[in-house]
């Protein structure tokens, strides 16, 4: 039996889930939650580096997030799809790994792999709860249990989407750096001969800082992450908004 995972983050490369939503899963990691990401590409149209090294700096961040589990879908980067065949595939992950909450790519994004990305795992999760679809793990015999994720939250990435609503990360907003920070072939080096893209600049790197202090600032606390939501997000009573 696979471990239960209480949050399963997607991403459509390796280095979104912990740009889009890195300190909010350090901060539920210190919180005792079992948290996996599953990377749909392994990034291998990605202008510097290469998906063989995209693997191992996955690797590094998910040890110093401290992830329960790391998997990658070797989906065909830039050309995969919202179809059957790539939602089945989902569906056995979620319904392996059991998760309550989903977080999941952009609803809209600069990469076109994004909003797709975000597209793929939100109808995964919904049909993921459908009876009559049956899946089975590859070398299993046994029949997946139907699962659907209680929620699924999109965090935010290149544009500034207004969010439905922020986490407080104050705290973690260095653990989110030094997982970054392990994607080296990505992001900024002063040192390095790799072609220059939009995500390699000093200012890129800075920004991943200096924006969630300004959602920090418009909720009242250090750092923020902001997520969207699928559908009216409730509380129990006025006093659990902070």
């Amino acid at each position: 039996m696979s471990v239960k995972l209480d949050i399963l983050v997607f991403g459509a490369h390796p280095d979104d889930a912990e740009l889009g939503a890195g300190a909010t899963i350090a901060k539920e990691i210190s919180l005792g939650k079992k948290v996996g990401v599953i990377d749909l590409t392994r990034g291998e149209l990605g202008t510097r580096g290469s998906a063989e090294i995209r693997t191992r700096e996955a690797a590094k961040a998910a040890e110093l997030l401290g992830l329960t589990v790391r998997d990658n879908m070797e989906f065909q980067d830039g050309f995969f799809r919202n179809d059957s065949e790539h939602q089945l595939a989902l569906i056995r992950q979620i319904r392996k790994y059991r998760p309550e909450i989903v977080l999941c790519n952009a609803i809209e994004d600069r990469h076109i792999d994004h909003g797709r990305g975000s597209d793929l795992v939100s109808n995964a999760c919904f049909l993921s709860g459908l009876v009559k679809i049956d899946t089975q793990l590859e070398g299993d015999d046994q029949w997946q249990e139907p699962w659907r994720p209680k929620f699924v939250y999109h965090y935010i990435q290149w544009k500034n989407l207004e969010p439905d609503f922020a986490v407080d990360v104050s705290g973690f907003i260095e653990s989110k750096l030094e997982a970054i920070r392990a994607y080296d072939s990505q992001f900024f080096d002063p040192n390095s001969e790799e072609p220059e893209t939009p995500i390699s600049s000093k200012n890129f790197l800075d920004s991943v800082r200096y924006r969630a202090r300004d959602l920090g600032r418009l909720i009242g606390v250090e750092h923020a992450e902001g997520f969207t939501v699928e559908r009216t997000p409730a509380v129990n009573s006025l006093g659990d908004l902070i």
